[in-house]
């Protein structure tokens, strides 16, 4: 990890003149500046930032997504190989027994409105798109248990169409670097891809997931130990003594950062570890 430089004292935000007001108050080219610049730091720190579910078809991506909602994407990918290896296709999925599919996700937690929405997904594939995942955002939004998070997911890891992904490390993470004050995500979406070319969504959206998911946690982020810290406007607002900071970094529950059943090369060849099949200790 890159060294650690002490954040510059905060200063009175400049009034813009001329130009839309920012949540900092610098001005529009000044925020586009920073937030490209923190893009590119986390590029740096995360140079194998990837999508963190196991998946081999966008079918098995939509599926794990949906599964990953209230749970650890290492559970997930624990537990899918057990369901794809049972039910490979969307026509295996939509005629399944609900009850075998239950138990084989009880793993991840509210299994039965997850097998709800994964067998009612399937079905809606088969009956509405010829068994195949479409490519647009118009009709994944309209699958059982897909909005646009997981919608943008499947975009743009499965199909490589750019996408912001706005789960909830996403959401915490641009408003403490006081990229946007919106709350809603459809909202946070325009506002923070305003900000980037379009190529860049899908990238940036594993940068920010990644370090939300590591380093700045939702109730006391690591700030003495963060790369970007002068950088993040937000800085002091957890552990600021870098030692006390490198205690609370923490990954997955049970897991290392990045850790899949089969991880990318990128990511074996950077030291990291394949996760162990579940019940595997």
């Amino acid at each position: 990890m890159k060294s650690i430089k002490k954040a510059p004292a905060k200063k009175a935000p400049a009034k813009a003149s001329g130009t839309a007001a920012t949540p900092t108050g610098e001005s529009r080219t000044a925020l586009v500046r920073r937030a490209r610049r923190i893009n590119r730091e986390l590029a740096e720190i995360y140079p194998y930032a990837h999508p963190e579910l196991d998946f081999e078809n966008p079918f098995q991506l939509v599926v794990a997504t949906v599964l990953s909602a209230q749970t650890t994407d290492l559970r997930v990918n624990q537990t899918t190989p057990a369901l794809f290896a049972k039910y490979p296709t969307p026509e295996d999925l939509a005629a399944a027994d609900p009850a075998e599919v239950e138990e084989i996700l009880r793993p991840c937690g509210f299994f039965r409105a997850k097998t709800r929405s994964v067998i009612g997904l399937s079905k809606a594939l088969v009956e509405d798109f010829g068994g195949e995942v479409p490519g647009r955002l118009e009709d994944l939004v309209k699958l059982p248990g897909v909005g646009r998070k997981t919608a943008f997911v499947v975009l743009g890891n499965a199909f490589g169409r750019p996408g912001i992904t706005v789960d909830t490390h996403f959401q915490r993470l641009v408003r403490r670097w006081k990229w946007t004050e919106e709350t809603e995500p459809d909202k946070i979406e325009a506002a923070v891809g305003a900000l980037f070319p379009k190529k860049d969504w899908t990238d940036l959206s594993h940068h920010v997931i990644w370090h939300g998911r590591r380093i700045c946690h939702a109730r006391k982020p690591a700030c003495g130990a963060c790369p970007i810290a002068p950088l993040c406007p937000s800085y002091g607002e957890g552990e600021t003594d870098p030692e006390k900071a490198r205690g609370l970094l923490k990954y997955e529950k049970g897991g290392f950062p990045g850790q899949r059943l089969n991880p990318p090369q990128s990511y074996l060849d950077a030291g990291g570890i394949a996760a162990p099949p579940l019940g595997a200790g």
